[in-house]
């Protein structure tokens, strides 16, 4: 079986993260830049919340607040659901559907941030699993 690490695989390093007291708009104008949903909040190597797009319609759309005078810390979850890099991608895909959320930091033994997954990521990565399964079903198959 696939794990989470494989995901991480083609992006070493890259930890999209913003810090407790940026403000939201700094934090949206992250996301924009890497084209991703939610950010990391880390104060230095340690993550302390996630902040996604969902919080920010429910916290400052909805709110009538401003993204420009809030900070990350305000608004961000702090009850993180993360992700191990020996996980399953059926395992992981469990648990977006039990806690209802579509972000997944990982996170290693000590507690180290290696990066985050989507949903959209363990999706495309189990159908490439499954093609290739069929892949070699239909080849045994035709031999």
């Amino acid at each position: 079986m696939t794990s989470v690490s494989t995901i991480l695989a083609g992006r070493a390093g890259n930890v999209i993260r913003v810090e407790p007291d940026a403000t939201v708009l700094q934090s949206l104008e992250v996301m924009a830049k890497h084209n991703v949903g939610a950010v990391m909040v880390m104060e230095g190597s340690q993550l302390v919340g996630i902040l996604t797009e969902r919080d920010y319609a429910r916290k400052i759309v909805l709110q009538g607040k401003a993204s420009d005078a809030t900070k990350v810390k305000d608004i961000m979850s702090t009850k993180v659901v993360c992700a191990t890099p020996q996980m399953t991608l059926e395992s992981a895909m469990a648990v977006t559907r039990e806690k209802n959320i579509r972000h997944l930091p990982v996170v290693d033994e000590s507690k180290k941030v290696l990066g985050m997954i989507s949903i959209r990521d363990l999706v495309n990565a189990i159908v490439d699993e499954q093609k290739l399964v069929i892949e070699q079903l239909q080849q045994y198959i035709s031999s």
